[in-house]
């Protein structure tokens, strides 16, 4: 087994890395946009001009019926009926004046979201909810999924927040043994799956989900592609497999529970011990794995572990153009994240974190959530994106555990697995 020494950049994992290639992409469309904009801005107007022509060929009818009855009237009335019936279709082809804007809306306080430090929506999105509610969102960065749990331990009573986003399943059963959240039964749960709601006692509502995945370069095996973690074993598997260190990686840990969730207590460490024989290499986080040692990367290794749409982020941010994606995903491996919101216990703007849970599980801030996150949204009702639907890998039947197992075994689990591939 071979190890990699560098630094994680992007422990959080393969969806993050995946949105900072986006953010980048976006930058620099808004950098184009400014420069054609400012190119444009010396015109003639004649946009301007074309869009007043439309709308007076489409009340070319009223216009047409004045001038019959102008006639009636006599020259100089018609010419004074045509002059006011110019004045109105100036005034038609003007917009209506939009009174209900972030601008114009009264704001009545801030509501504040700590979230990961990886947190991405569209900007301007939190101004829809500033309309509905008046409140404006505060966003905090605050860590990693566990660093956010842990800040809000130390806090606890005195939130540094009103509203977290970002724990999910391998954290959460620490953050409700700690008492960190109020109960809240949001009226957008009715939308969300109940596989997705973990909480029976609503404390936190699911947002978003994914699927931690091993992933393979397609046309770099040799021979046929792995359809089962046994597969993986195979020193011809196991040689060219990178995979992240679970007590450093998000990912990794995920990766670590498919493992125990498959083989159960008494045979996920022989099955450790066989990926280290066959020549697995292990990362610090998965920047390193997936843009270090994979293919993609300009590595050589031809499996990783990843997410179940990292696929379609290979084909948006392809430098070439790809008919399908040059990744597939060892769907047996799939291990379940969700990720969740919940109000903080003492908050005191607890209106407006309530307003906020209902906001964010609503459809227009779910359907903002794959092409920023490369998450699934957990409201039902949300439309997927296409290029989900067409290159993202759907798991039917993705690996779990109960999250106070997770809870209960982490140390134990992660010394074992050190043990076994680090000494």
């Amino acid at each position: 087994m071979s190890i990699s020494s560098t630094t994680d950049v992007v422990s959080q994992g393969g969806r993050w890395g995946h949105r900072g290639r986006l953010q980048t992409l976006l930058l620099m469309l808004v950098a184009g946009l400014a420069l054609t904009l400012a190119a444009c801005g010396g015109g003639d107007g004649s946009d301007a001009d074309s869009g007043t022509d439309e709308t007076l060929d489409l009340s070319g009818d009223d216009a047409e019926a004045e001038e019959t009855a102008a006639d009636d009237a006599g020259a100089d009335d018609a010419e004074a009926d045509e002059d006011a019936s110019a004045e109105v279709d100036e005034e038609s082809a003007e917009p209506e004046p939009v009174e209900d804007t972030p601008e114009a809306v009264e704001v009545t306080g801030s509501v504040r979201l700590i979230t990961h430090d990886s947190f991405l929506v569209t900007e301007g999105l939190f101004d829809n909810f500033t309309l509905e509610t008046g409140y404006e969102v505060e966003v905090v960065s605050g860590g990693d999924a566990g660093e956010l749990v842990s800040r809000a331990i130390l806090t606890a009573g005195q939130p540094e927040a009103d509203v977290m986003f970002g724990v999910d399943n391998t954290f959460l059963q620490r953050a409700l043994d700690a008492d960190l959240f109020e109960s809240y039964e949001s009226p957008g749960l009715a939308t969300i799956p109940a596989e997705l709601q973990l909480d029976p006692e609503n404390r936190v509502t699911p947002i978003d989900y994914g699927d931690v995945c091993v992933n393979y370069w397609t046309d770099q095996l040799d021979g046929p592609a792995p359809t089962s973690l046994d597969d993986l074993t195979d020193s011809a598997f196991a040689s060219s497999f990178v995979t992240e260190d679970p007590e450093t990686s998000s990912p990794g840990f995920a990766f670590l529970l498919a493992t125990i969730a498959t083989y159960g207590e008494d045979g996920w460490q022989d099955y450790w011990q066989q990926l280290t024989d066959g020549g697995l290499t292990v990362t610090p986080g998965w920047s390193e794995a997936y843009y270090g040692e994979f293919i993609s990367g300009g590595g050589d290794k031809a499996l990783v572990t990843s997410y179940a749409t990292s696929p379609v982020a290979e084909v948006i941010f392809a430098e070439v153009d790809y008919d399908e994606p040059p990744t597939g995903v060892l769907v047996d491996s799939c291990f379940r994240q969700i990720e969740f919101a919940g109000i903080l216990a003492g908050t005191e703007n607890r209106d407006g974190a309530e307003q906020l849970i209902d906001f964010m599980t609503g459809t227009v801030f779910q359907e903002d959530v794959p092409l920023n996150m490369f998450v699934y949204p957990a409201n039902s009702d949300a439309a997927i994106p296409e290029s989900f639907e067409q290159w993202a890998t759907q798991v039917d039947a993705p690996l779990t555990l109960d999250p106070a197992d997770i809870e209960a075994n982490r140390s134990r689990w992660t010394q074992e697995w050190a043990e076994i591939v680090l000494r």
